[in-house]
């Protein structure tokens, strides 16, 4: 394993580019204490080290005790963590992320909100997943289809190389043992890639919850930048790890998955890959900023056009009134 860092990052100008990162860590039925200026991990076997200053993910499963100062020294060395249900196949919550300005969100909430804006990120996205661009006035619905279409394709197509019977992706999140084998391993391969996602998303400053072609969900922009990867990483991957063996799926898929992201790249790729999506530049950086030198600083404030009037809020009415029913 790595050596622990000696530095903690507390200036995010020099926070490690996202793709210098090692991808990922699940850790299950242990404790997790401050060691040194990192942190490390214990259980029946003894002691290990984590080198958190060049992690971008730390999944916590079932059984995990983690201590306040452990926490501290994640967040120093902007390390995601994730906690989750067994396997990293349930999401629970999350850390926050590695930036303190809201720039690129303001951005990713301009293009989600502007319909004419939003299809152009639909567009991209087709056209960064497949390399081709969308015929001329395709529908939302025919979108849908041909992305489909092109999914089943590589199902199949995997199903005969390497001879596991393909029935449908099918599974009960309620019954995991349930499923059949290459289901679960597309699962557990899927939420790998899907925390690699959010540490990315999180990292640049932009938000899981405003989503593109996903919507409704906290995790629907994670959705929309992981299907980009799918085809090319985690179906193969779980399709070649069900071939070699059925035991012990879930396990073998993440080991499996954080070699293909590290032999493929994929950190190299992600946030260059959702500025493209986006339309953004490095401009837009949202780690160079004047709140990245003092986490602690205030909010600046909101600048409207010289002279703009303050018009008293409409009465409520409510038949002209959009209202929004809240859940407890």
């Amino acid at each position: 394993m790595q050596s622990v860092r000696g530095c903690i990052v507390d200036d995010l100008h020099r926070l490690p580019k996202f793709r210098d990162c090692l991808s990922y860590l699940y850790l299950e039925h242990g404790r997790i204490d401050q060691h040194e200026k990192a942190i490390a991990f214990h259980d029946a076997q003894g002691k290990v080290p984590v080198p958190v200053a060049s992690l971008a993910v730390l999944m916590l499963g079932p059984g995990t005790a983690v201590t306040h100062a452990a926490i501290r020294a994640l967040a120093d060395n902007n390390c995601l963590v994730v906690w989750c249900g067994e396997e990293n196949v349930r999401f629970y919550a999350s850390g926050m992320g590695g930036t303190r300005s809201s720039a690129a969100l303001l951005h990713q909430a301009r293009l989600a909100t502007d319909d004419k804006l939003r299809l152009q990120v639909v567009a991209r996205m087709y056209r960064m997943r497949f390399q081709e661009d969308l015929p001329p006035g395709t529908t939302i619905e025919q979108l849908r289809g041909l992305e489909g279409s092109r999914v089943r394709a590589a199902y199949a197509r995997l199903s005969r190389e390497t001879s596991i019977t393909w029935s449908g992706r099918n599974y009960d999140r309620s019954n995991w043992g349930a499923g059949d084998t290459v289901n679960r391993a597309l699962s557990a391969a899927n939420s790998c890639l899907y925390g690699l996602c959010h540490a990315a998303i999180l990292s640049v400053g932009l938000s899981p919850a405003l989503g593109f072609i996903h919507t409704g969900k906290q995790l629907s922009f994670v959705y929309d930048i992981a299907d980009l990867y799918k085809v090319a990483f985690t179906i193969p991957v779980a399709f070649a790890t069900t071939a070699e063996s059925e035991a012990d799926i879930e396990r073998r898929v993440r080991f499996a998955c954080r070699d293909a992201f590290r032999e493929g790249r994929l950190l190299q790729h992600i946030v260059p890959d959702i500025r493209e999506a986006l339309g953004s530049t490095d401009e837009g950086d949202a780690l160079a900023d004047i709140w990245a030198q003092d986490p602690a600083m205030p909010a600046g404030w909101w600048e409207p056009p010289h002279g703009t009037v303050i018009a008293p809020p409409p009465a409520a009415d409510s038949d002209s009134q959009e209202t929004t029913t809240w859940s407890s």
